[in-house]
């Protein structure tokens, strides 16, 4: 069970040492940018998935006023 034991500032460490040897020191500051990017990128989505889920049921209420009728064909010139 290692991955259970990697929790600790051990694992931690471990971890750290790791991503450095595989990205590289200049890379790991341009990885956590990008993540807490993407991060705010998915909450923007999901406030904007709420809104529109309040603008829908909005516009699923019936129309105050009645929809207007069509033209009639008397209307036209022929």
């Amino acid at each position: 069970m290692f991955l259970a034991n990697i929790a600790g500032p051990d694992g931690i460490i471990i971890l750290v040492v790791v991503l450095v040897l595989i990205f590289g020191g200049s890379a790991i500051p341009k990885l956590a940018r990008n993540l807490g990017s993407a991060k705010n990128e998915f909450e923007k989505g999901l406030k904007s998935t709420k809104t529109g889920d309040a603008a829908a049921t909005q516009d699923d209420s019936p129309p105050s006023s009645p929809p207007s009728s069509p033209p009639s064909d008397t209307d036209s010139p022929s």
